[in-house]
This record gives C-alpha cells, structure tokens and sequence, in this order.
C-alpha cells in the first residue's frame, strides 16, 4: 500500500461522475485510496434521460484498478435522491468523509429567447442539486459531531467561470453558479463547527458541455500537454477534499490546465459619504467619481 496516498479509507460522493470533470474527480479519489461513490443520473446533455449508465461504467474503470466504489443512479435534485445519495455512502462503507458536488447540464439561449422551463431545469439541477446533497450530508456530519464524533469532513462544490464573471447565453446557469458561490459561503460559516471545511472551484476544462460553448478553445492537442483536459482539475479537488486541506474553508480556486488560482470575490472599492441623504443628481456625480478611481470588471465571457 502506498502510505503516502492522502485519501486513503475516506469515502467519497462524487455526483455527476458518469463522464467528463465528475469521471475524472472519482477515479482521482480511488486513486489516492478513496472508497468512491459515482452518483450519475444518466442524461443527455441537456438533462433528458440518456441510453447508459456512465456511473456504472466508471465504477467498473475503478474497480479494474483495485479501487472500491459504488454506484447510485437516484436525481440528487430530489430530497429522496439526496438521502438515499448518503444512505448509500453510509450503508456500504459505514461512514462518509467528502462530498463533491458536480451533476450539471446546459440549456443556453439568450436572455430574451430563454423560457421559463429552460430557467427552471438548469437552477435546479446545478443549484438544489448542490444544496440537497449538501443539506443531508451535513445533517449526517452535525449528529456525529454531537455525539462526539467529530468529523474530518469536506464538501467540494463547482462553481464555473460563468457564475463569476457572466456568460452571453448562459444566464440560467451563471446564475445557478453565482449562487452556489453564495452557498459556500453559508456553508463555510455554518458547518465549520461540526467539522466540515466547504469550498467551490472554478473549472476550465473539456467537457461535454464546453466542447460545444468552446470548440476551439477546448480541442484536444496534436501533440504536448493537454491544457484543457478534465483530469487537470482533480488534484486540486482531491487534496481539498482530504485531510490535508485542514484550515482551508470558504474559498473559490479557479483551475485550467496547471494554473490555479485563488478568486477575489466582492469586496469593498472606492467610497463616498456624504453623512447625509444625496439628491439623485449629487449622487450621479459621486458614483461617476468613485466608477473612475474603481477597477475595471473583467471581461463577460462570451463578449467578444
């Protein structure tokens, strides 16, 4: 056994891990000794049921390699989905360390072209289907931290890009993923006393829904090292969901091919008070000021 393996007997939920970054999370985890749970629903890429079972398939690609893993196939998007998601983890294995949440599809349209179910489908998944997983597993972490079994647990959520800075076409899911921004940093506050660390990343990676919002930029090298490759993202959430990441809570790393990066989010610019209440024409004149001594935002994704 290699000692040096830094999640070795931890258990781990990964949702969405059928294909692309969720695939690639699992069998990082099994590599680095994790007992795995592939959660997949097996659907399309805009969310309709699909022909397979992907979770299956990458249970077996773990298994080949001497790895432990189970599969649940429930709609994590569901309260029923969602417990029996952390039944299965404690049912199999006897305990849950790590979970990261990951399941997401696409519907893009511009805003004036995006009707309600297309709103609808997307929040629900990349948004419920992060606070449901979370919400019961951290309902499993705070009794054992009550009973005096405190764990040593993480929740790894995805952000994107697009969540940070807009997309053009992605408003349903920019917003799903500015929100889960939002949700980590409850989480992060609230759960730290039960012994749960929280953090989102920002992935930059080629996926089925990026190959085709990004064809040229994601395509797969000729030759050298494959920048846009799912498997560079896992490192980084491996280590943050093991023990080794002790003290590291409420952050959002962006991460694209060997780059990653800690994100700056809101935080307080250039300031004007006038100690009083300002006529809308006053405080045109201040905003404009304090707009010219302020950072430029960076670019909307998809702008050109």
């Amino acid at each position: 056994m290699n000692a040096r393996r830094i999640c070795e007997g931890r258990v781990v939920i990964v949702t969405g891990a059928g294909r692309g970054l969720g695939r690639a999370h699992a069998l990082a985890y099994a590599a680095e000794g994790a007992r795995v749970v592939v959660n997949d629903l097996g659907v399309g890429l805009d969310g309709t049921p699909g022909p397979d079972s992907p979770a299956s398939r990458v249970a077996d690609e773990i298994r080949a390699a001497g790895g432990e893993a189970v599969v649940h196939g429930g709609d994590i998007a569901t309260t029923e989905g969602a417990v029996s998601l952390v039944r299965t983890a404690l049912e199999t294995y006897g305990r849950l360390d790590t979970l990261v949440n990951n399941a997401g599809f696409l519907r893009d349209r511009m805003l004036v072209n995006l009707d309600e179910d297309d709103w609808d489908a997307v929040v629900r998944v990349h948004l419920k289907g992060h606070f449901l997983p979370l919400r019961h597993a951290a309902a499993h972490w705070r009794a054992e931290s009550k009973a005096g079994r405190t764990p040593v647990a993480r929740v790894v959520n995805t952000s994107s890009g697009a969540g940070l800075l807009g997309a053009v076409g992605q408003g349903n899911y920019s917003a799903a993923k500015a929100g889960i921004v939002g949700l980590t940093l409850v989480a992060a506050a609230e759960l730290g006393r039960y012994g749960v660390q929280v953090n989102a990343i920002a992935p930059a990676a080629r996926t089925r829904m990026t190959e085709g919002t990004f064809a040229e930029t994601m395509a797969a090298p000729d030759s050298g090292f494959d920048t846009m490759a799912p498997e560079n993202v896992s490192p980084l959430v491996v280590w943050l969901g093991s023990a080794a990441s002790a003290g590291v809570t409420g952050r959002v790393f962006e991460a694209e091919g060997g780059r990653i990066t800690v994100m700056e989010g809101w935080r307080p610019g250039p300031t004007a008070d006038k100690g009083a209440r300002w006529t809308p024409a006053e405080v045109g004149d201040a905003a404009l000021k304090l707009l010219a001594e302020a950072e430029t935002p960076g670019p909307v994704y998809g702008a050109g």
